[in-house]
């Protein structure tokens, strides 16, 4: 069976490369559905520029595919509806798809009537060792193409190395890969892996690492391949640090591709920022506490700013840690050009309409 084609306006954006927010879940105290904030939010990653929005992913929290909650399909229509009514045939649409390859199989199929582009595969299945994980994404991507992930450890994520990206690279219908381990290490191990697959062409390299997103779109990687050696590159950003800031994350993309294309002036102005970023992304996703508020520390930004209206999760024991609201408090006031007050206090009230 041939696998699934991306199409044409999506695949360009996915190939050039763009910023993909992570979408939240936006609740109501009573831990329902705040429909008109989630709307809003997907209305503001459009009006940033965002190139793409992923749904149903670890920021959009797992628990959304619980029966008590039954969200995954509602959730991942509203963004949908909102990106028909956008109308803008280059934005990527990703829904996040999890558990083993019967669910997993099931959400592609969801997301595939809903009219998404792509799947991009949760490696956090309890039991499934590598060869379970490469079965699974060979029949997911008989639904949908698939984009790889590799997710840190800190919260789930399994270690894989090399040779499993090899092998997950060669499937046909893989037609990107997110790298999100949190470790330079096991970041080049996956960048080695998809040359080794000889795809490499026809793989894009998203960054998920948010504690080094500048640091992976300035990298070049001098990898072998069947060949020969090749240099690679992230192209673009699908990262839970980009559901906020959306629109300087845009201008950071921009700034990244001048950089790759030889611009020093912006290769040095990536370089003033890149550690701004990092602090701006431990206040957000908590690692001083094992990043046990990172979804809740996205909602506080987005609440300290109007689009959420609190920081509730499905999981009544994930919230903010001690101290953390502050610490967004003072990365907002210390770099206003990176989180995007001032744009969404000019637009809050159209997109929450």
């Amino acid at each position: 069976m041939a696998a699934p084609a991306l199409r044409p306006e999506a695949a360009r954006t996915l190939t050039r490369g763009a910023v993909i927010p992570a979408h939240p879940l936006a609740l109501t105290a009573e831990r329902r559905l705040d429909e008109r904030r989630q709307r809003a939010l997907t209305r503001y990653y459009l009006a940033a520029g965002a190139g793409g929005v992923a749904v149903g992913v670890h920021t959009t929290q797992f628990e959304i595919r619980d029966p008590e909650h039954a969200l995954f399909e509602p959730v991942l229509a509203l963004a949908a509806e909102e990106l028909e009514a956008h109308g803008d045939p280059e934005v990527v649409r990703i829904a996040g798809v999890a558990g083993g390859t019967v669910q997993a199989v099931a959400e592609a199929e969801v997301a595939k009537s809903l009219g998404y582009d792509a799947v991009l595969v949760s490696p956090r299945v309890a039991g499934a060792d590598e060869a379970a994980l490469l079965e699974r994404a060979r029949a997911v991507g008989e639904v949908l193409p698939v984009v790889g992930f590799y997710l840190q450890t800190a919260i789930g994520g399994p270690v894989l190395d090399r040779d499993f990206w090899r092998e997950f690279a060669s499937i046909p219908s893989v037609v990107a890969v997110k790298a999100a381990p949190f470790d330079r290490y096991r970041t080049l191990e996956l960048v080695r892996g998809v040359a080794a697959s000889g795809r490499a062409d026809e793989i894009a390299l998203y960054t998920g690492n948010d504690d080094a997103i500048v640091a992976d779109l300035l990298s070049e990687f001098h990898v072998e391949s069947p060949a020969g050696p090749r240099t690679l590159r992230f192209v673009g950003g699908l990262l839970g640090q980009w559901a906020v800031g959306t629109r300087a994350a845009v201008s950071l993309l921009e700034l990244s591709h001048r950089a790759a294309a030889g611009d020093r002036d912006a290769y040095l102005a990536l370089g003033r920022m890149a550690s701004d970023l990092v602090d701006v992304n431990q206040a957000v996703f908590d690692p001083g506490h094992d990043f046990h508020g990172v979804i809740a520390g996205v909602h506080e930004m987005l609440r300290q700013q109007g689009l959420m209206d609190g920081t509730w999760c499905l999981d009544p024991a994930e919230g903010l840690s001690p101290g953390q609201a502050e610490e967004i408090a003072r990365v907002r006031s210390a770099y206003p050009e990176l989180n995007d007050d001032a744009f969404i206090a000019e637009h809050l009230e159209e997109w929450l309409r």
